[in-house]
């Protein structure tokens, strides 16, 4: 699989994952692109993958399904234009067009039902898990994403991590101030530093890596517990409760 990423609106990408002159799109919350790449790849688009309900993520799905009748998969939960597959978390899915199949992971707590789809070494995580971030919690509860973000940060290491927007230009900052004496945090710090000033993509990104510098997959590492207590003004729980006061603190940023 050969697996490129469409910018789109401000800070978004569509996936197109390429096999053989298929395509899969993931996220598709505009036709533009997606269409325009079809037409200059000459690729066969054979269904559409969707984690979340979310207008910048199915914004383009009518008009795609109103040109190729193709499947499209999406959260049984959630309100998706033209679903055909239902999916709640579980699943093991064959892709029409692909030669891979795919396990749906229940990630939800940006939205209710939100989803992601893992095929070994490549996870499509939607808005659950940025680079040195992760979704704001628009529908769930701070103990529902971070058991989501525990299925995502159990899977392998090298698993690339396609999110669905380029965030590393605003998370970097916080990852600093949660996490200063994180020395492979700062050694991170240098290379998406670089990578922002000359505007090379951050996505995807190695899911060790996030491990490693990514405060919300670190929320028992004692450094960030005394972060998210000093924002609080008061010492946290346990681990749901540090999560939940690094989420508070970013969504102030």
């Amino acid at each position: 699989m050969n697996i490129i990423g469409l910018p789109a609106f401000t800070d978004n990408y569509i996936w197109v994952i390429r096999h053989n002159g298929n395509a899969v799109v993931v996220d598709p919350g505009d036709a533009h692109p997606v269409l325009k790449h079809l037409q200059t790849s000459g690729d066969n688009l054979t269904a559409i993958l969707i984690t979340h309900h979310h207008p910048d993520h199915v914004g383009g799905v009518r008009t795609l399904r109103e040109k190729f009748d193709v499947p499209v998969f999406g959260p049984v939960r959630e309100a998706i234009p033209c679903r055909s597959h239902d999916l709640t978390g579980g699943e093991h899915i064959a892709v029409p067009g692909l030669d891979a199949q795919f396990d749906v992971l229940d990630v939800g707590g940006h939205t209710l039902g939100h989803i992601a789809y893992y095929h070994p070494k490549i996870l499509f995580s939607g808005d659950a898990l940025f680079v040195l971030g992760c979704g704001r919690l628009f529908e769930g509860t701070p103990a529902q994403m971070a058991t989501s973000l525990s299925r995502i940060a159990a899977l392998p290491g090298d698993t690339q991590v396609y999110c669905t927007h380029e965030y590393a230009v605003n998370n970097l900052p916080f990852a600093l101030a949660v996490e200063p004496g994180n020395a492979s945090l700062q050694n991170r710090a240098q290379y998406l530093r670089a990578a922002i000033s000359s505007r090379t993509p951050t996505v995807p990104m190695r899911l060790a890596d996030e491990l490693d510098t990514n405060p919300f997959l670190r929320c028992e590492v004692p450094e960030v517990i005394s972060s998210a207590a000093r924002y609080r003004g008061q010492p946290t729980t346990d681990k749901i409760d540090t999560f939940a006061a690094l989420r508070e603190w970013r969504n102030t940023l």
